[in-house]
């Protein structure tokens, strides 16, 4: 079975995976509990164990391994982030143009301006573009102050993901992750958390599903299917969000499980011992197939190859199986 095979690739890779995949084009069962009811028409799930998949309608429709356990998110939170200001400047609500500057105040290092040198002036729609393609936290964190953390709660409530909780940005995240290791700033955060026993290291709050931003495999796949089939906003608002994160420049995970002929647009998010990608995979025959994987590693390292082919291998394997299937 496709399961079984996913969770060895995972354990070949030193890791535990977590993995919700299924066609775009065709609804999801959720089951008993998981706090969402299945689409019109669909069938109701067999009474088997949770985050299994068999070869019977509806269960044929999906690959999951652990898909209705709760995960964090990291930084795939901003696709929810962008959708949210994809719907306000669809509405009329916000310009795309309008200046942002980002200061030194605003930088939590890392990638793009949250890593400039100086103090950086880009519009709205930019900072979207670098919290997508590049993982961006000081573009995200600013966006989130301008179309407000409520609105993206609220967000999730109409979309129906009863299982995602939106608690803050990544400024909050890195605040939270000071206050654990009983730091006052980045660099001394960086000579304090290598010294901390591993059993404090697991118990920071951003690694906790119920302490910080998260969900679970299966609800982020929905989102993806949502954004695809025009369902989660305007048509306008889900091609912006599809085009943002086609741009992704990330492409050891997903990206590593397939064909060149096919058309990837994810989203990735790291955090110590915490790997994860969702995104779309669209094949030359018009196919699509919404996927994310969720992976723990036994190490906590923000680095790791291995796990990271393992993604895209068991990513492979879910969607062969659903295409073998004639979905």
């Amino acid at each position: 079975m496709a399961e079984e095979r996913i969770r060895a690739v995972f354990a070949d890779a030193g890791a535990v995976g977590l993995l919700h995949a299924v066609p775009v084009g065709a609804g999801t069962t959720i089951p008993a509990g998981a706090g969402r009811t299945a689409p019109a028409g669909a069938g109701r799930a067999d009474p088997g164990e949770p985050g299994t998949a068999g070869l019977t309608e509806p269960r044929a429709r999906e690959v999951a391994v652990g898909a209705d356990e709760p995960v964090v998110l990291a930084s795939v939170f901003k696709v929810l982030l962008v959708l949210e200001f994809a719907r306000q400047v669809a509405a009329g609500q916000l310009d795309p143009r309008e200046r942002v500057r980002v200061t030194a105040a605003d930088r939590l290092g890392g990638w793009g301006t949250a890593g400039c040198a100086d103090d950086v002036e880009l519009s709205l729609r930019d900072l979207a573009f670098f919290a997508m393609s590049v993982s961006d936290n000081s573009a995200a964190d600013l966006l989130l102050d301008r179309v407000g953390l409520d609105t993206v709660r609220l967000l999730t409530q109409e979309l129906g993901l009863t299982r995602t909780r939106v608690v803050g940005g990544p400024r909050d995240a890195l605040e939270s992750m000071l206050a654990d290791v009983e730091a006052c700033d980045e660099r001394e955060f960086a000579v304090r958390y290598p010294a901390l026993p591993e059993d404090r290291k697991r118990r920071m709050a951003v690694l906790d599903p119920l302490r910080t931003n998260a969900g679970t495999p299966r609800e982020t796949t929905e989102l993806l299917r949502l954004i695809w089939r025009d369902e989660a906003a305007s048509p306008e608002a889900c091609a912006q969000v599809r085009d943002l994160m086609s741009r992704q420049v990330f492409r050891h995970r997903l990206a590593s499980g397939f064909p060149g002929d096919t058309v990837i647009a994810a989203k990735t998010g790291t955090l110590p011992g915490l790997h994860m990608e969702a995104g779309v995979v669209g094949y030359p025959d018009g196919r699509c197939y919404a996927v994310s994987v969720f992976a723990r590693t036994r190490e906590l390292t923000v680095t790791g190859p291995e796990v990271d082919a393992a993604i895209g291998a068991a990513a492979r394997i879910a969607v062969d199986f659903l295409r073998d299937a004639g979905l």
